[in-house]
């Protein structure tokens, strides 16, 4: 596609570019449309969406990256900012059970959506532990209510931001210095309900001992706020993000990555593309963070060097298999952790002696027990993935190493010959997540969310040697996840829309 079939008339308007179509960089240049600016998005691959693209094959689709729907009060947030609502775009349905965890063949935990039910749960496995969930999940939605409600919408240029005096009233209700671990060992002693409680924060990027206790939001995010599905998968919340920033006239030049930043003074000036160069009036760069200050920036314009980025601690990788399966598995809920093996075990694989796991946790989602449009009728659409540690050695002949491994265990569990069943396979590991995205270290889910790297500690939202370049996507505030990036997309326009108009 030539980029001269895209040409804006910028006679009136400021210009803006956008780097990469995920969620952050979706959001930022819908907001920075509805502001009265002229937007390109460059993106790097065929089509829009990042990690929630999706891959059509032999009548099945699957998406490639984010699964869990959580916080549906931020997707909600982000179309009625635009005169819609998100059942405009995507029908959505809560899932019950929520989640299963499987300890053992024998031993299955369905999280229900109801929480009467889920207290009932409670208390069979663990006596007086329902009064223990209440009381965890009070404390969980305040954090949830002032985490969501103010932190994450805070750019963390500046410690003055907290200088809120809610924020300094309830500091300690946030529990920011105490360990998440030691916080649910404080309510349940049953290692189930202790798994159970820890699981979102695998996915955070780091052990469970080393995450703030501020992140039992989450749990109150999956367990109080429910569990939800968009019909179609995520790709159907790009497509109605797309459909936004079309209406409000931003310009996709897909197949396009952005080669170089050229800067003039202390201003980006021009981009260049393999279609040439095009100049801008602010750039809004929602690729990976790391590859645009070592690939697109000059040295001499970079936030941080490579000693910086090496010495920041990673969400993990994953292996993922894109399975197509010529039968129901009727043992399998929509969503199925495996948690039949030892979680600081793999923890401790992926973020302090990283290697391939010994006896990996996986996750399994199978998005046709809720949706018959993702598979054949009669068939299984299976997504496999599990966690990694980033910047491992990826071969073919390990994917198809723990191929097998998960296999056997899954079929063992489901009582169904998968591997025999199969007409569509493929896997994504690390060397997928650095070629598609240019992903530091191929890592999956960003930074990771310890101490260190909470709010200000970030790396910057704002180039602080670039006036008008600023970052935006899950290497920056407020973090990993897909709520969060959508925020950050809106966080970083708010900014550059600040400096445009009112410097």
């Amino acid at each position: 596609m030539s980029d001269s079939a895209h040409i804006n008339v910028f006679d009136t308007k400021k210009s803006v570019a956008v780097i990469g179509s995920g969620f952050s960089g979706l959001s930022a240049a819908a907001y920075l449309a509805k502001a009265g600016l002229a937007v390109n998005i460059y993106e790097k691959n065929a089509e829009p969406g990042g990690r929630a693209r999706q891959l059509a094959a032999n009548g099945y689709i699957f998406d490639m990256g984010p699964s869990w729907y959580w916080m549906p009060e931020v997707f909600e947030q982000f179309f009625n900012d635009f005169g819609y609502k998100a059942a405009d775009f995507y029908d959505l349905k809560q899932l019950d059970p929520g989640f299963t965890i499987v300890y053992g063949k024998q031993e299955v935990m369905n999280v229900p959506a109801d929480h009467n039910e889920l207290e009932a749960l409670f208390e069979s496995i663990e006596p007086g532990s329902a009064k223990q969930l209440c009381l965890f999940l009070e404390e969980a939605a305040y954090k949830y209510g002032t985490g969501m409600g103010k932190l994450v919408h805070k750019p963390g240029l500046s410690l003055l931001e907290f200088a809120d005096w809610d924020l300094i009233k309830g500091a300690f209700k946030l529990q920011v210095f105490t360990a998440f671990s030691k916080h649910v060992r404080r309510f349940f002693k049953d290692p189930r309900l202790i798994t159970l409680m820890e699981f979102p924060v695998l996915f955070l990027g780091a052990m469970p001992q080393d995450t703030p206790a501020l992140y039992s939001l989450m749990n109150y995010a999956g367990l109080k706020l429910g569990t939800w599905y968009p019909k179609g998968g995520f790709g159907k919340v790009i497509e109605g993000m797309k459909k936004i920033c079309e209406a409000q006239g931003v310009v996709f030049h897909n197949s396009s990555p952005v080669n170089h930043l050229h800067v003039t003074g202390r201003k980006i000036d021009h981009i260049t593309t393999p279609y040439g160069e095009r100049q801008y009036d602010g750039v809004i760069a929602s690729a990976d963070y790391h590859h645009v200050e070592e690939q697109l920036l000059d040295e001499v314009y970079r936030n941080y060097n490579a000693d910086y980025w090496n010495r920041r601690v990673m969400a993990p990788s994953s292996l993922i298999f894109y399975l197509g399966v010529t039968s129901r598995v009727d043992k399998l809920e929509h969503h199925t952790l495996f948690f039949d093996a030892d979680l600081n075990l793999h923890a401790q694989e992926i973020y302090k002696s990283p290697k391939w796991p010994t006896k990996p946790l996986f996750y399994v989602c199978c998005p046709s027990r809720s949706d018959a449009s993702v598979a054949p009728a009669g068939h299984e659409n299976l997504f496999i993935l599990m966690p990694l540690a980033p910047g491992i050695e990826d071969t073919e002949a390990l994917r198809q190493e723990y191929f097998e491994l998960i296999m056997e265990r899954l079929e063992n569990f489901t009582d169904v010959p998968i591997r025999t069943l199969l007409d569509y396979q493929k896997s994504y590991c690390v060397k997928d997540f650095k070629s598609d995205y240019n992903s530091f270290k191929g890592n999956a889910y960003g930074l990771a969310n310890t101490l260190m790297q909470t709010a200000h500690l970030k790396p910057s939202i704002k180039n602080k040697k670039i006036a008008n370049l600023f970052y935006a996507g899950q290497l920056t505030v407020p973090g990993p996840g897909v709520p969060p990036s959508i925020i950050s997309g809106k966080v970083s326009a708010q900014l550059l829309i600040q400096y445009l108009y009112h410097k």
